[in-house]
């Protein structure tokens, strides 16, 4: 009779923790770069983040995004990548502004020049929207024709999380060229660190395709790796790498 009497009580607090669970995975991920996004915003300096960062997460998400044609999740999964990719490209888009503005006389670059050396490193937002919407047609095209094969769905869905997986790459490959961790948010790594390990076991407890389990931990290793080396350079300052400058080489990854 008491359980009874409490199940007013216990449905609607398990409804509302579930409610804020899906909040958390649709908009949780966006709130690390709000302190990157600033900081690059006040000092007018991208030089510290990468914004490959930007294109692994386009790619992910855009990915999941066709993985759920295949395979249905989750509805907070899929409305996460898609609240993601308006966040990376409004980063995109304050990063390009900002380095351009602080490269006078450099020779302008374009999507439509198709020169790998210059790739991912154009002069105006408009040609990163290119690339993304070349990508999601071409991907879109080629999922539509294999929807049919289970192969193909599942290797989607393992690329997407895979792909995702590696977004702590390129800035941790950026700190090593910099030997520094100046003018990258620390705020954004220990929320990335915080939110990865919460979407894991999200993930868990909620029985998600293993792809994403799996790559889950993998992110959280690369995040605690990258706080690693906050500790190190910031205890044991390192010369900065000498090499010879290249335009291209002087962008931020």
């Amino acid at each position: 009779m008491e359980a009874d009497g409490l199940e007013w009580l216990v449905v609607p607090m398990h409804q509302l923790v579930s409610w804020g669970a899906a909040g958390a995975m649709v908009f949780g991920g966006v709130v690390p770069y709000i302190p990157q996004y600033r900081d690059i915003k006040r000092t007018q300096n991208a030089e510290g983040f990468s914004t490959y960062v930007c294109l692994v997460l386009l790619v992910a998400n855009i990915l999941r995004i066709l993985f759920w044609f295949g395979r249905h999740f989750e509805s907070p999964l899929l409305w996460q990548s898609i609240i993601m990719i308006i966040t990376m490209l409004l980063m995109l888009k304050l990063c390009t502004e900002v380095r351009v503005s602080n490269e006078l006389n450099i020779k302008r670059r374009s999507f439509s020049d198709f020169d790998l050396n210059y790739f991912w490193h154009w002069s105006k937002f408009t040609d990163y929207v290119q690339c993304v919407l070349t990508f999601t047609g071409v991907t879109g095209y080629i999922t539509y024709l294999s929807l049919d094969s289970f192969l193909f769905v599942e290797t989607l869905g393992f690329l997407a999380v895979f792909t995702e997986a590696m977004l702590g790459v390129p800035q941790l490959y950026r700190n090593y060229q910099n030997r520094s961790t100046d003018g990258m948010s620390v705020k954004m790594v220990l929320m990335w660190t915080s939110g990865d390990t919460f979407k894991t076991v999200y993930f868990i407890l909620n029985q998600a395709p293993f792809q994403f389990s799996i790559c889950g931990l993998l992110q959280v290793f690369v995040d605690m790796a990258i706080l690693l080396q906050v500790y190190f350079y910031s205890y044991y300052p390192q010369k900065p790498a000498s090499h010879t400058a290249h335009p291209a080489s002087t962008k931020a990854l």
